[in-house]
């Protein structure tokens, strides 16, 4: 049986952004596992919605375990470290945030839960982290570091964005455990989407330089960050999936109120999720795969 294991920041980055790949793959028969950094403790929840449970993590596993479900997941489990909060957050001060974490050492962490399952494919987030999270970095510098420790493979940056690979002498190569690397790939969306929303924002007056819930998402500095995609995945057989999995997170939903246009441009706007592929080098020029498994 094939295996996918994705390595995220938070409950709902498993629905939120890849749910629709989760599910599909799951619904092909492959052992598909979800890895999540962290609890989500920053998360910003409505009183109203801690009725019952006795912190915002345990909401927050609960709504993460309703996702899990809907989206046919094998499993789910966390790396064990705290929400860092978005950049400039009192939380990323905390010595236990996962932004503070040595990154051998949550490298390691991962190693474990790689081997335990032995993907075949492994997705994290891309160096940017997506919208800039500091746990989305986090968990992209611990993926290419673990790559460097097991493996001796070396992972960087092109010009444009795209991955460069080098191979030498593991570092420590009993972290492997005797298995390949798996394939890695880059969570990755179209930026078209964003540079429309900011332009959105600014004609019913408000400012795409603090969008979101909090207003700690920088649209015009996120459209500048771009990587190029190699797969694409048809996500339309399972959409309603996707947003059975995304409704499980009610606690981080966007208020729509006032803003169906923003709603229909970042959460209803595509039929397919992209992958930037990291391992193995991708080819400069290529068509896109509709396959993460694909050679």
């Amino acid at each position: 049986m094939s295996t996918l294991l994705a390595f995220l920041a938070h409950p709902d980055d498993e629905s939120f952004g890849i749910g629709g790949t989760l599910a599909h793959y799951a619904r092909a028969g492959v052992s598909v596992h979800y890895l999540c950094a962290t609890r989500g403790e920053s998360g910003t929840v409505d009183a109203h919605r801690l009725e019952g449970y006795a912190s915002v993590e345990d909401l927050r596993d609960t709504e993460l375990a309703c996702a899990s479900k809907a989206l046919g997941l094998a499993s789910y489990a966390y790396l064990g470290f705290r929400d860092s909060g978005m950049k400039g957050s009192p939380d990323n001060a905390r010595a236990d945030a996962f932004v503070q974490a040595d990154i051998d050492v949550a490298a390691r962490r991962l190693a474990g839960f790689v081997v335990a399952h032995r993907p075949n494919v492994l997705i994290t987030h891309d160096q940017y982290g997506g919208y800039g999270h500091p746990d989305h970095i986090q968990c992209h510098r611990a993926t290419l570091r673990l790559y460097e420790l097991a493996w001796g493979i070396r992972i960087g940056y092109a010009p444009d964005g795209a991955s460069t690979v080098s191979i030498g002498a593991p570092l420590d190569p009993a972290l492997a455990d005797g298995m390949p690397a798996p394939r890695l790939f880059y969570s990755v969306f179209p930026k078209r989407f964003v540079r429309w929303g900011a332009r959105a924002l600014r004609w019913t007056g408000k400012d795409p330089r603090r969008w979101g819930r909090n207003h700690d998402i920088d649209l015009v500095q996120i459209a500048s960050w771009d990587l190029p995609p190699h797969v694409r995945i048809d996500i339309r057989p399972v959409i309603e999936v996707k947003r059975a999995a995304s409704a499980c997170h009610a606690s981080q939903q966007m208020p729509t109120k006032g803003q169906p246009l923003i709603q229909r441009l970042f959460f209803r706007r595509s039929a397919d999720e992209r992958f930037s592929q990291a391992y193995p080098a991708a080819p400069a020029r290529g068509r896109l795969k509709t396959d993460l498994f694909a050679e």
